[in-house]
């Protein structure tokens, strides 16, 4: 029973291993315009998502590949061992929550207000390895 166990363990330390992520919270972009940007790189390999981000026009693009390369960075920390060429690394998952909203008040006619909603956003990368052996 115990043996069972550590080898089940084994597994998933090494399926981890397949996988680094990177999160960025309270990032000041709403979350819509954020999203139009991650829905571009979704499921692309990494250097083709990095080069979409870099000459991509959008300001949130330049956010999301510096996080990139920091899940990036993430995996090399795991697999110190492999090449991120040789492991066909691409965006598993990225996932765009709406973060705290900073609400200020802006003058309108006749004695009035507006509420002005700032808002921000979290984003969550995963990045998965396509080869799951590693040969080295």
């Amino acid at each position: 029973m115990g043996s069972r166990k550590k080898q089940m363990a084994d597994a998933i330390k090494e399926s981890k291993k397949q996988i680094a992520f990177a999160k960025l919270n309270n990032c000041p972009t709403s979350p819509r315009k954020m999203r139009l940007v991650a829905d571009l790189v979704r499921g692309e390999k990494v250097e083709k998502a990095l080069s979409i981000l870099r000459f991509s026009s959008k300001e949130a693009s330049r956010r999301l590949e510096k996080l990139l390369l920091s899940a990036v960075a993430n995996w090399q920390a795991k697999n110190e061992d492999a090449n991120v060429e040789d492991a066909k690394l691409f965006i598993k998952e990225i996932k765009v929550d709406s973060g705290t909203m900073l609400k200020r008040l802006r003058p309108a006619p006749q004695g009035r207000a507006h509420r002005i909603r700032k808002r921000s956003n979290h984003v969550t990368l995963v990045l998965g390895a396509i080869n799951n052996t590693q040969s080295n």
